[in-house]
């Protein structure tokens, strides 16, 4: 992409990793996150332009050119297709790969001098996102805009509803709860234009199933939620204690769960619910409910936001795409030279959901502390390329261990 930009005639930006750009699905702007994002960001501001796309497989370049209607653009495929996309000349970078690789991506990009959107999750073990923090504090200081796919947080129903509840408007808070509850989520078998690759290639394509990959739903999906949590209770809880299993996904292919529940205790002693879960034919329910001494509210992605109790607020105010509203955020604090700073926020809030995770695959008590300095998992390969797959077990409670 190019930005056209009082502060640079020739910025540019560079999308990375558009990785699920299936045309044969029905929506790609819901399902391809990274080619999803590419069009977000052509519609968030005049003079945007995609001048070059990277990605694992070559096929998913082309179909992504395709889709976005790009006749000019270079090309980039392999694992080390993020390397080549950043040594061209580029001023902002989209980083929608598989969790697993935002660390090195987004390191490597901050270290380039690239402005960065970055997808969530950010990592997908502490490691990782320790990692990925200290890059953004670096990126901070070389004052480098850095946005998150968090889009909660540029969506003026939640901006609105947050601060009266931050203002104290329901009181003190003492408690909630947080919800991803879906039906399921998609599976990719190895056949047809995959049957050549090798495992570790169709574990790549098939990324949602493995926790080094994804972080699993609480982290991947969930942590929309969680984020929501922290950023109502000002940061992250100090403990949590979890629990969760695999039940519906039967002989699927993964060592990912279906299902979590976890107590989350934040500064002040709130103890909020956080519940996630694919269960076909179940109930969905994608929300945050916060409760005070003087009142409750309730939010949702479409809009609804609602304060119950001695000053009541239902939100009434434009719904623009939040999708959009976020990267018009990130372009319009680089052309202000006022850049936007998200990373250790949503770092943050991956921990948090990372957290939970934990304290659910070993049956035991979390704290924030241990997260922050103890832990030393880290569950992504050092080395990514063609060969063996990693197929680790499904987690066992009273069988695996805190690291």
């Amino acid at each position: 992409m190019r930005l056209v930009n009082p502060l640079s005639p020739n910025n540019q930006v560079l999308v990375n990793n558009p990785l699920n750009a299936d045309l044969s699905r029905r929506d790609f702007l819901k399902i391809s996150r990274g080619t999803g994002a590419a069009k977000n960001c052509l519609d968030s501001a005049p003079g945007v332009e995609i001048v070059a796309l990277g990605d694992l497989f070559q096929r998913q370049v082309d179909a992504a050119a395709t889709k976005l209607k790009l006749t000019k653009v270079e090309k980039f495929w392999g694992f080390d297709n993020y390397q080549k996309v950043l040594s061209a000349n580029v001023d902002m970078v989209i980083l929608a790969a598989p969790p697993g690789f935002r660390p090195v991506h987004f390191e490597a990009a901050v270290n380039a001098g690239k402005h960065i959107f970055c997808e969530k999750p950010v990592a997908v073990d502490p490691v990782g996102c320790r990692q990925f923090i200290a890059a953004a504090k670096r990126a901070k200081e070389k004052r480098l805009a850095v946005v998150a796919g968090t889009q909660r947080r540029h969506q003026q129903s939640y901006v609105d509803t947050i601060k009266r509840i931050q203002d104290g408007q329901m009181g003190e808070l003492v408690g909630g709860a947080c919800y991803w509850n879906g039906t399921g989520i998609w599976f990719r078998e190895k056949k047809d234009w995959l049957a050549n690759f090798s495992d570790f290639e169709w574990q790549c394509w098939n990324w949602y199933h493995w926790d080094w990959m994804s972080g699993d739903q609480i982290v991947e999906q969930h942590v929309h939620n969680i984020d929501v949590m922290n950023w109502v209770y000002g940061g992250p809880p100090v403990k949590f204690t979890g629990m969760g299993g695999r039940q519906t996904r039967g002989n699927i292919p993964g060592n990912i769960w279906d299902h979590f529940a976890v107590e989350m205790e934040y500064a002040n002693g709130a103890r909020v619910q956080s519940m996630c879960r694919h269960t076909p034919k179940s109930t969905p329910r994608v929300a945050e409910h916060i409760v005070g001494t003087k009142g409750v509210a309730d939010l949702t992605q479409s809009g609804v936001a609602t304060i119950k109790g001695e000053k009541p607020f239902n939100y009434s105010g434009p719904t623009p795409d939040p999708y959009v509203v976020e990267h018009t955020h990130l372009i319009e604090s680089i052309r202000k030279n006022a850049p936007l700073s998200e990373g250790e926020q949503v770092a943050i809030s991956c921990m948090t959901a990372i957290g939970g995770r934990i304290s659910a695959y070993t049956g035991r008590e979390v704290s924030w502390k241990w997260l922050m300095e103890g832990s030393k998992l880290d569950i992504f390969p050092k080395e990514c390329k063609p060969g063996p797959g990693l197929f680790p077990k499904v987690p066992m409670p009273g069988e695996m261990e805190l690291v």
